[in-house]
């Protein structure tokens, strides 16, 4: 018999759990969990799945494209409109890396922690 596993949960490391909340809140329109605080925050939705945040001392951003600091983990986000969906990125504090590998169907964006994502058109 399989296990099947219905994924609940992704947590991302950092130095300030609430603040990187606030700009995947205004970033995705998810809705923070009333008991987030300065060691844990986390986001959700209607659908069951959470984007959570953990204070790590001495957090050290990856340095992607570089593997000084290896990524480990990136989420992907589908948008409508990918130069509009970079500019209000950009606007509300994530970073674009020169590196670009396909920039015409994705982005790759760095979150105020320094973690990679990308933003996919369609």
């Amino acid at each position: 018999m399989s296990v099947h596993m219905k994924l609940s949960a992704i947590t991302l490391d950092c130095a300030d759990p609430l603040a990187l909340a606030a700009f995947y809140q205004a970033a995705t329109g998810l809705e923070p969990h009333p008991r987030s605080n300065a060691e844990f925050a986390s986001l959700g939705g209607g659908d069951g799945l959470s984007i959570g945040f953990q204070r790590v001392d001495d957090y050290r951003a990856p340095s992607w494209p570089g593997q000084d600091i290896p990524q480990q983990l990136h989420c992907c986000f589908r948008v409508a409109d990918l130069e509009e969906a970079e500019a209000r990125l950009l606007a509300l504090g994530a970073g674009r890396p020169e590196q670009q590998p396909n920039e015409s169907r994705w982005r790759v964006l760095t979150d105020p922690a320094g973690h990679p994502f990308c933003i996919v058109g369609g």
